[in-house]
C-alpha cells in the first residue's frame, strides 16, 4: 500500500507544476477548499452562458491544454493575481470535466496527498444516461479509503442538476469508472447506446473510457478526445483474444484498484494500452497527429 500511496503523491507527465511551485504554496490542501478554489479560476466550456459568458473560437480552444503547466500558465496570463483570488468569470481559464479533475489531481499531488484522476461515466447529468465524464479520487488517510470528488460541480451545477449527493464523495453508484462500464455493458446489464456524450455512444466509446483510464491510472491523463492503441478501430474488428483482453483489463480496474502492481505491469508491457510518444487526437472531428 504505502508503494501504491507514494507513487500517487508525486507527479506525472501531464501534473507537473514545473515553474508554478510558488503559486501553490498558499493554496489550501483540504480538497473542499481546493475544489472552491478551481471553480474561481477555471470555467466549464459547456456551462459558460450559465455563467453568463459567450466564449470565442480562441477562448475554447483552451480545452486542447494538456498539462497542468500549460493551464496554470494560461490561468495567471488572464488573471495574474494569487490563484486564491476568485476571478469573474470571463477571465477564468476554459476547460472541462477532465481538466478540473486533473488540476485538483496536480495540486493534491504537490502537496504529496495521493490522488488521481479517473475517467468513465457520470449519471447525475441526463436521466436514464451515462455521461461521459472524469472525477477526481484521492486517498483519505483517516477513512483509509479513496475518495471519488466532482470538483466542477459547484453551487450552480448542483443546483440545476438536482444533486442529491455531496459532489466532494461521489457515491460510486453515481460514476462508474471506465472498466466497470466495459463490464456493466458486456454482461448485458447496461445498454452501450446509453453510455457516451452528444451523439456518440456505443461499447466503442466506453472502450475508449476504459483504456483513457489505465492511462490516468498510470499518470497519463490525455485529453477525452485522444486515441491510441486499444481504443482504436471499430467494435467489429475486435477479435474474441481482443476481448478477453479488454476483459481481464476491466477486471483490474473497475474499482479502486487494490491490485495496482498488476495494471501497472500491464501497462508498462502492453503497447494496447501505453500511451506512444505519438498519439491521434480526434479535434472537432478532425483527426489530427500529436507527439507528447
Amino acid at each position: 500500500m504505502k508503494s501504491l500511496l507514494d507513487f500517487y503523491a508525486s507527479s506525472g507527465p501531464m501534473t507537473k507544476v514545473d515553474g508554478y511551485q510558488n503559486y501553490l504554496d498558499d493554496v489550501p490542501d483540504t480538497v473542499a477548499k481546493l475544489s472552491h478554489l478551481l471553480q474561481g479560476v477555471m470555467i466549464h466550456v459547456f456551462w459558460a452562458d450559465q455563467y453568463g459568458v459567450q466564449l470565442t473560437g480562441e477562448r475554447q480552444e483552451e480545452i486542447q491544454l494538456r498539462t497542468t503547466t500549460a493551464r496554470l500558465k494560461r490561468i495567471l496570463e488572464l488573471d495574474p493575481r494569487p490563484l486564491t483570488a476568485t476571478r469573474v468569470p470571463e477571465k477564468r481559464v476554459v476547460g472541462n470535466c477532465r481538466d478540473f479533475s486533473v488540476l485538483l489531481t496536480a495540486v493534491l499531488r504537490y502537496h504529496h496527498i495521493p490522488a488521481r484522476a479517473r475517467c468513465g461515466f457520470g449519471r447525475y447529468f441526463l436521466p436514464n444516461h451515462y455521461e461521459d465524464h472524469w472525477v477526481c479520487e484521492y486517498w483519505h488517510e483517516v477513512d483509509e479509503r479513496w475518495v471519488l470528488v466532482d470538483a466542477q460541480l459547484d453551487e450552480l451545477q448542483c443546483q440545476k442538476l438536482s444533486i442529491a449527493f455531496d459532489p466532494l464523495d461521489v457515491p460510486r453508484d453515481q460514476f462508474i469508472v471506465g472498466g466497470r462500464a466495459w463490464q456493466l455493458c458486456r454482461s448485458g446489464r447496461a445498454d452501450p447506446d446509453t453510455f457516451g456524450i452528444f451523439d456518440m455512444a456505443g461499447l466503442w466509446f466506453v472502450r475508449g473510457n476504459l483504456v483513457r483510464d489505465v492511462a490516468a491510472l498510470n499518470k497519463m491523463e490525455l485529453l477525452p478526445w485522444d486515441s491510441w492503441g486499444s481504443i482504436e478501430g471499430p467494435d467489429e474488428s475486435l477479435t474474441k483474444d481482443d476481448l478477453c483482453f479488454l476483459d481481464d483489463v476491466a477486471a483490474l480496474t473497475s474499482g479502486d484498484v487494490p491490485e495496482w502492481e498488476k495494471v501497472r505491469d500491464l501497462y508498462e508491457r502492453d503497447g494496447r494500452l501505453q500511451v506512444p510518444p505519438t498519439i491521434n487526437s480526434y479535434i472537432a472531428g478532425q483527426l489530427t497527429s500529436v507527439t507528447l
